[in-house]
């Protein structure tokens, strides 16, 4: 019984009103929709999806933003990087979760995964990263960072969406983006085997690269001493792992709602693009809106409070856990159900991906930030957006 037990206090700080009323809520639209969800979707009219569409984006968000809260508790619990991987983690599966069910649906969806991750990248590394830059500079001037983790990630970032997105309209094999049966299995292998390394590269012997430059430094001194130092030590002492259990646990039935959810709002959204004419790729815009609007705000939020290596770790890190969690992902599910898996960019794609990757190169080139920068990050997504309603 002893291993079970948390004292009240500690059991009140996890279930406060706030969380309680937040897993009322959400898991009560769960039970509307596993009652009458059938009914909903045959019955779907302007009006109809009009109303469903707010309902169950307003019930994702909603616990979404419950997922960043209990993922961010863990985070301060567990330090950097583990707190913000858990984080980034977290938030991924989310993605993962809604671009499955929409695959899995009634319609023809082969380019959804392309377009979420797409739309990702513009989102994360052009908007978010944009407002960081500039608010971040226009209130500290510049800002401090970890030139060479940062330059990992943007690595990581190049091979990743690389291979999986620009790679399939040059090879030979099924052509038009899509790749053959061999080619799916070889890449999602690929992808997994390097994004598992990177893991462990940035958790274990690595982790210093990921924090604040002045955080790094104490690390390896205290590291090459064989030392601790006080604060460290009462942290680790701090660390109670029954109320991580119970944060993991309670992180999970956050998270669940999203998945039961997920395939109402699939069709929904599908029926509401179908309908009104809007460009496809609206589809992989909301997902990726849905998914990192918690966990950009919390990137924001780390800027103007000078923590901005937890920026880059939030912002980079997520569009890396994206493409090395849902490629294999989306590529697994078509080979298994026979569905089509287009991830090759068109050519506006390809040149707005380029100038992406080149933009954020410079960016992060030194061990400072430039609020100009931002502006020019900021301005290539308005252009995305541009693009997207006038090709």
């Amino acid at each position: 019984m002893s291993i079970l037990y948390i004292s009240e206090a500690t059991m009140s700080a996890i279930l406060s009103k706030k969380t309680i009323i937040r897993l009322v809520i959400i898991w009560l639209v769960v039970l509307i929709f596993s009652l009458f969800g059938h009914t909903f979707n045959q019955e779907l009219s302007p009006t109809s999806g009009t109303v469903l569409f707010v309902l169950l984006l307003s019930t994702i968000i909603y616990s979404s933003f419950g997922v960043v809260k209990e993922a961010d508790e863990l985070a301060h619990k567990l330090g950097e990087p583990y707190g913000t991987l858990i984080l980034t983690l977290s938030i991924v599966s989310i993605e993962v979760i809604l671009i499955s069910a929409v695959m899995l649906g009634p319609g023809e969806s082969a380019e959804i995964a392309k377009d979420s991750i797409f739309s990702v990248m513009m989102i994360i590394m052009n908007l978010v990263v944009g407002i960081c830059l500039l608010f971040g500079g226009l209130k500290y001037g510049e800002q401090e960072y970890n030139a060479q983790g940062t330059m990992t990630y943007l690595s990581m970032i190049i091979m990743l969406s690389g291979i999986s997105m620009l790679l399939p309209n040059f090879i030979q094999g099924a052509g038009n983006g899509i790749f053959s049966n061999v080619q799916a299995i070889g890449i999602s292998s690929l992808i997994i085997i390097l994004y598992t390394f990177f893991l462990a590269y940035q958790m274990k012997g690595y982790r210093h690269l990921y924090l604040q430059p002045w955080q790094g430094q104490m690390e390896i001194r205290y590291k090459d001493r064989n030392l601790r130092t006080n604060e460290e030590e009462s942290n680790g002492g701090n660390v109670d792992k029954k109320e991580i259990i119970i944060r993991s646990m309670l992180l999970i039935t956050i998270i669940l709602p999203i998945v039961l959810l997920s395939h109402h709002m699939a069709s929904v959204v599908d029926y509401g693009i179908k309908t009104t004419n809007l460009p496809p790729l609206l589809g992989g815009i909301l997902i990726a809106i849905i998914v990192f609007t918690p966990e950009s705000m919390t990137a924001v939020k780390a800027a103007l409070n000078n923590e901005f290596q937890r920026a880059i770790n939030l912002c980079h890190g997520a569009f890396v856990s994206t493409v090395g969690l849902t490629i294999p992902s989306v590529l697994i599910i078509g080979l298994i159900t026979g569905k089509t898996v287009a991830l090759g960019l068109t050519a506006t794609e390809t040149i707005l991906f380029v100038i992406t990757l080149l933009l954020s190169l410079m960016s992060f080139l030194g061990k400072r930030t430039s609020p100009i920068l931002g502006v020019m990050h900021i301005v290539l997504f308005v252009l995305f957006i541009l693009l997207v309603f006038n090709p």
